[in-house]
């Protein structure tokens, strides 16, 4: 096992830089993992941290040892690729070998090790097969035993799962959250999918443009995201979001006003940075949304229903605001929610987080979780 540090790393290819200082404290077992849109440079970072792409800037250290010199077979680290890169023509046998042969394993160590993987991750009816004979599920249990029987300091998945079909990205999630808490080895952990990220991290990295937007458990990053990026990233379906704007009241009170608010009344809001008069876009995930009566403060508005699905243990309305902005009701269990026609929906006042309209920062204080 190992920790890293991330600092100031840089990464320039030519003029165009795709990774912006970014610093990052990775702990001893931890798993990590960066999520963010494609072109975000999360991949970069990763095969930064493998040693498959050279620092432009900054340091990379793992165990407090700086590597940005030492080459990639020397680091201790086991990388996953998306695309498996098994070789067709070998055995799972002597593809999960084929690492410790080339390092001249003892040939009774290289049987233990991968006898060992095969047990763990469920490969011994497989491993006189190959490759072509093997489901995608199967091919990346044999990536991932490849990368076991190393025993690195350090696992690396690069979009690991993104070639698997819905049923199988979920059984493999559980069996690496499985593996991880058996190994207690380092992993980093790269996807587009903000569903993986929420399910197997320690820690989410967010990323956008080469830089970090942010860094935290799941839930803090679903409560209390930092910024509107994070909040409609992290979350599915998407965070809604409602242009309004905020002014002092009688009192000096920072209230803000919705556009889209069907009285026009304005709410106290619940600051943690700043209170001039701005304006502000007021973010609402679709779960805190209601369609019928609600308990305590709240805002209604009137929306018209243009779809809904009913997919059993859960109902998704999606609507149209009057300004034309759009809003997403969810709703436990089969609600009676008309598939057209018009709809008075109430959000509570604490749910309701407030964003710069200009900058994009979060300006709510903690309290909606």
């Amino acid at each position: 096992m190992a920790s890293l540090q991330l600092s100031r790393l840089v990464k320039r290819y030519g003029e165009a830089t795709v990774v912006h200082g970014v610093d990052l404290d990775v702990t001893d077992g931890e798993f990590v993992v960066f999520v963010g849109p494609s072109g975000c440079g999360k991949s970069t970072l990763l095969r930064m941290i493998a040693g498959l792409e050279p620092v432009t800037d900054g340091d990379l250290f793992i165990d407090g040892q700086c590597v940005n010199q030492m080459p990639a077979a020397q680091r201790g680290l086991a990388m996953v690729f998306q695309s498996y890169a098994l070789y067709p023509h070998m055995t799972v046998y002597q593809n999960l070998a084929f690492g410790l042969e080339n390092v001249g394993t003892p040939r009774a160590d290289i049987a233990a090790k991968v006898d060992a993987a095969a047990r763990m991750l469920q490969l011994e009816p497989l491993l006189a097969r190959r490759p072509t004979q093997l489901s995608g599920g199967q091919r990346q249990r044999v990536a991932i035993g490849r990368a076991i029987v190393r025993n690195p300091r350090v696992f690396l998945f690069d979009e690991p799962l993104s070639n698997l079909d819905a049923e199988l990205r979920m059984q493999m999630r559980a069996e690496l959250t499985a593996l991880h808490r058996r190994l207690r080895t380092t992993m980093i952990y790269v996807t587009h999918d903000q569903t993986e990220a929420m399910t197997m991290a320690d820690r989410i990295v967010v990323l956008r443009a080469g830089r970090i937007e942010q860094v935290g458990t799941p839930l803090e990053l679903y409560n209390h995201p930092g910024n509107r990026f994070v909040a409609g990233f992290i979350g599915s379906p998407q965070m809604n979001f409602l242009a309004g704007a905020m002014n002092a009241g009688p009192d000096g009170t920072p209230m803000v006003t919705l556009d889209a608010a069907a009285d026009g009344r304005p709410f106290a809001a619940r600051l943690g940075d700043g209170g001039a008069s701005r304006r502000v876009v007021a973010g609402v995930r679709p779960e805190h949304v209601v369609a019928g009566p609600v308990e305590g403060e709240h805002l209604e508005l009137d929306v018209v229903v243009d779809r809904v699905e009913q997919l059993g243990a859960m109902t998704f309305a999606y609507c149209s605001l009057p300004n034309g902005e759009r809003l997403t009701v969810q709703s436990a269990g089969q609600a009676a929610i008309a598939p057209t026609g018009s709809l008075r929906v109430g959000i509570p006042l604490a749910r309701i987080h407030l964003f710069d309209a200009d900058g994009g920062k979060s300006l709510t204080a903690r309290a909606c979780a």
